[in-house]
């Protein structure tokens, strides 16, 4: 009987070769974008789900005041003396880590190798973390001064075949050997700390800095000794830092995040941008409404075939064929049809892989495809959608009356026609709430990109500095603007895309006890200029300005202040008020306010502008050179071949500005290229669907065209008559998804403090783009039909 099913299956697969073509393609296309789609989520969701100690872990967040701010300043960043003094005061605390992240530069065989994931971890990292050994122990690896564990890969890049264990390696910066003491495997893609090399914390010379709670520049984790501790331990941390700070005029407090939530839910990133959980709702909800999209053309299109297929459900049933033996020939046919196009969404998903990576900058795998784990939730999505799909047409067809049906008085019902119109409804529905949100995502981001953020960020080079340059800074000056195209050169700690730094600052008139937290970012006397910052009070700092601050003896440094404006707001000066009045930021830096510039987002947009000190200090880490637009690459070979010279001991690595820009966004970026994509796939499915349904709505009503044409009608009135019904449907599901997509993509735009205002020709838009393609699709089918001669459909009545 099996085998008979399968066999009438097959050939009725056969027969009707444009629904069975539209059917295949259509679930292959959702199931595809379901398989990429759900690679991409379980790769999110099992960001670090590797580390065996992972619900023991927590990540301590710093949160600071000054006494008479009303801000208190939040991240990830936190002073050495956090992890050796917690974990001698809590016994929750079983082990701790202090991490930091370096560009460092490594001298091998004379070539200067810029290392960009060069990481020191105190010697508890591989009791915290199970990053696996594969040589060495991993108790003694950083136990000491200048040891360093390199991957697998780093090792095969360096040492080739060779064993690396005992070799070592030199930092250019400060011509110290670094002794390799073991290999690891390399970082899997879904961790939050990768590196290619892992230093020995002890080697950085910090123990200086275990007396305070500030210089908080490093990353803490714990080991706690049971993850319920969690609680408990935060708890006693809040009442212990009261006691620490009594009488430093400031609170300064540290939180615990569980280690494997900080992926998706930290606002604060880790050593890697984090990603953001309400992004993977959106993309799991994508999957599943395009796949529920092909599922509904399959339902509309079996039940408007109904009619062609109930003569043979008569025959059947009066040759002895029971209810429910049709019910599961129908359901049989839904789920060979299915699995088919499973097997076909398998060699897609394959195929579209390494495009699909490029599209979300991820390294996702055809292992993950075909692991046990995988194809196990694709069979069980394989059979609910067997299910979903052939239920509805299953029932329809199985209740056909023989009788009804062998005489010809069987017609499609006005349950059925309903149900039919309310999943087209859906279809398209889902097709303009996706086209909505894709306009508008893609219309913030364009004004993020086009907004005046108060700074010029095109033609701007970016590069890292060591140490040794500062002191030859003016010579690298000179040198590099020989070059007549090389327009400023400035060297600072921070770009104006991206400033950290907590400080505090008061006026001479604020008590010390008073402090208002403020970010600040140590500059040279070119740096406005290089950036392009307005300034609306006052004047540029200068070669003095440098001068006054580079006395040995500190406490003889008089600072110039450049404040923006909102900084002047909390000081309660005006700008123009502000110039000249003394001030001091934090309590070592006393001196005056030389100007004052425009507010500028020197953060991402979605935060607001805060109050902003620029300060001289002779403290660089990057080098901004400001290029004129033409002969890009001609500048940037003047500028490889001077640096060889002026800088001998580190490679030329550079980077643009506005590439730091970008990576603010990414998240949003990489949603809005998805939903580019995934709009127009449900697009597609939505017509599709109704490309099969108008073919058959037309072969229906062929008599009535004859009709119709023999009286005189032409082809535009009836292919007008035969459209108007989809067309209304359309519309309807316009109507339908426009208060949705408003209420979402408003809720999306609450995470930027700078944002767009949602216009109604958007939805319009969407509306007469949806409809035009839709008319398009009928079209094709109507005109077709009206056309046809009509005596060849008269010709049986």
């Amino acid at each position: 009987m099996i085998r008979n099913y399968l066999k009438i299956t097959f050939r009725n697969l056969w027969r009707n070769k444009t629904a069975s073509f539209i059917n295949t393609f259509g679930l292959s296309i959702g199931l595809t974008c379901c398989l990429l789609i759900g690679i991409y989520i379980r790769h999110e969701l099992n960001y670090d789900r590797f580390q065996k100690n992972g619900d023991r872990i927590a990540r301590v967040i710093m949160e600071y005041k000054f006494n008479g701010g009303d801000e208190f300043k939040k991240g990830n960043f936190t002073s050495v003396r956090v992890a050796p003094v917690f974990k001698q005061t809590f016994p929750e605390i079983e082990s701790g880590v202090r991490m930091v992240e370096y560009n460092e530069v490594v001298q091998y065989q004379n070539k200067l190798i810029d290392e960009k994931a060069f990481m020191y971890a105190d010697a508890a990292f591989f009791q915290i973390f199970s990053f696996k050994v594969v040589q060495g122990d991993p108790a003694a690896l950083l136990n000491a001064p200048h040891k360093v564990v390199l991957t697998e890969s780093t090792a095969k890049r360096y040492f080739g075949s060779d064993n690396p264990v005992g070799k070592s390696l030199k930092l250019a910066a400060d011509s110290v050997l670094y002794q390799v003491t073991g290999v690891m495997q390399d970082c899997p893609s879904n961790s939050q700390i990768k590196f290619d090399f892992l230093a020995s914390f002890s080697s950085l010379g910090l123990a200086g800095q275990e007396k305070t709670y500030w210089d908080a520049n490093y990353t803490t984790y714990f080991l706690l000794r049971d993850k319920s501790f969690i609680n408990t331990l935060q708890s006693k941390i809040t009442p212990f830092m009261q006691k620490e700070m009594a009488g430093q005029g400031a609170t300064v407090d540290f939180f615990l995040e569980p280690f494997t939530s900080i992926h998706l839910h930290s606002e604060f990133d880790g050593f890697e941008p984090n990603n953001n959980i309400k992004y993977i709702y959106i993309l799991e909800a994508v999957a599943l409404l395009i796949l529920f999209i092909a599922c509904f053309t399959y339902i509309n299109l079996n039940t408007a075939r109904s009619v062609e297929r109930a003569r043979e459900v008569g025959v059947r049933k009066v040759i002895g064929a029971g209810k429910m033996q049709l019910f599961w020939q129908f359901m049989g046919e839904s789920a060979i049809l299915c699995a088919i196009s499973t097997v076909i969404s398998l060699i897609a998903a394959v195929i579209l892989l390494p495009e699909f990576n490029q599209l979300t900058e991820k390294q996702l795998t055809i292992q993950s495809i075909f692991s046990a784990q995988f194809i196990g939730g694709l069979i069980l999505v394989t059979i609910l959608v067997s299910f979903l799909a052939g239920i509805y047409p299953a029932l329809i067809l199985s209740n056909f009356q023989p009788v009804k049906v062998l005489k010809g008085s069987f017609k499609n019902t006005v349950s059925g026609q309903w149900v039919r119109k309310s999943l087209i409804v859906f279809q398209f529905s889902i097709s303009v709430l996706l086209i909505v949100s894709t306009f508008i995502i893609q219309k913030q981001l364009s004004f993020i990109r086009n907004k005046n953020l108060g700074y010029n960020r095109d033609h701007v080079l970016v590069l890292p500095m060591s140490e040794k340059m500062r002191d030859n800074i003016a010579v690298i000056k000179q040198e590099f603007k020989t070059d007549p195209h090389i327009q400023n050169i400035s060297a600072c700690v921070s770009t104006p895309v991206s400033i950290g730094g907590g400080y505090n600052m008061r006026s001479s008139v604020m008590p010390e006890s008073q402090q208002i937290a403020v970010t600040a970012n140590p500059i040279d006397d070119d740096f406005i200029k290089t950036t392009g910052l307005h300034i609306i009070a006052g004047a540029d700092l200068n070669q003095q300005d440098i001068k006054d601050v580079s006395n040995k003896d500190g406490s003889q440094n008089t600072y110039h202040f450049i404040i923006n404006e909102s900084a002047a707001k909390e000081l309660g000066w005006t700008p123009e008020r502000a110039i000249g009045q003394k001030m001091f930021l934090d309590a070592s830096r006393p001196g005056y306010v030389k100007a004052v510039v425009k507010d500028f987002n020197f953060e991402s947009l979605h935060n607001p502008i805060k109050p902003l000190v620029l300060f001289p200090e002779n403290r660089s880490r990057q080098l901004l050179i400001k290029i004129s637009g033409d002969h890009i690459r001609q500048t940037i070979s003047f500028l490889g071949s001077k640096w060889k010279t002026l800088v001998p001991d580190r490679p030329f690595e550079f980077h643009f500005l506005d590439e730091d820009f970008n990576k603010l966004y990414n998240s949003e970026m990489r949603l809005g290229a998805v939903l580019n994509i995934f709009s127009g796939v449900a697009i597609a499915l939505a017509c599709l669907g109704l490309f099969g349904l108008s073919a058959y709505a037309a072969k229906q009503r062929v008599k009535e065209i004859g009709i119709r044409k023999v009286l005189g009608a032409g082809v535009n009135n009836i292919a007008a008559t035969l459209s108007a019904d989809f067309v209304k449907l359309v519309f309807a599901s316009v109507v339908v998804s426009t208060p949705l997509a408003w209420w979402l993509m408003n809720k999306w735009l609450q995470d930027f403090a700078y944002r767009i205002t949602i216009n109604a020709w958007v939805f319009i838009l969407a509306g007469v783009i949806v409809i035009l393609i839709a008319v398009l699709t009928v079209s094709i089918q109507t005109i077709k039909a009206a056309m046809a001669n009509p005596v060849k459909s008269l010709r049986s009545e």
